[in-house]
């Protein structure tokens, strides 16, 4: 494998491996996000991501592999953005390069993000780029980081 990143719309088709990665129990551990049923699921990606024209959702690919999403939205008048890999492509650099292209993609600044307080990759890789520690949330009862990118990356 060369390990070329790539990033193209969300078709239909990738949802079900989504889905999957979603379900895995690490990933499960690392987020703190507890995935969804099937049904929930893909009615929140058909309607509130593919469905919505302010959404930017895009698939990231891994050699022409599905791999994962990085999607951007808009929150409370924030734009926020968020991504999701399959195990098998963690501590590859494949998140690294699929952020990059991302943000080259997405224009709006600020831009925010609010990961698990104990993901400390996903953590380092937003602060790589630019983001900056603003603040930290409760959602319930886990700490989250909000950080946020004000401008485009030199």
């Amino acid at each position: 494998m060369s390990g070329q990143v790539r990033l193209r719309d969300v078709e239909s088709a990738d949802l079900e491996e989504f889905l999957t990665q979603e379900h895995d129990p690490e990933a499960v551990r690392r987020a703190n996000f507890p995935p969804r049923e099937r049904d929930a699921f893909m009615t929140h990606w058909r309607t509130r991501v593919l469905g919505d024209p302010t959404v930017l959702a895009q698939a990231v690919t891994v050699d022409g592999e599905l791999a994962g999403n990085v999607v951007a939205w808009w929150d409370e008048g924030r734009r926020f953005v968020g991504y999701w890999l399959g195990r098998r492509y963690w501590g590859r650099g494949v998140g690294t390069r699929a952020l990059e292209l991302f943000l080259e993609r997405e224009k709006a600044r600020p831009l925010y993000a609010d990961p698990f307080a104990g993901n400390t990759g996903s953590v380092r890789l937003l602060e790589k780029y630019g983001f900056r520690r603003t603040e930290t949330v409760r959602y319930g009862e886990h700490e989250h980081i909000v950080l946020v990118l004000d401008k485009a990356p030199a």
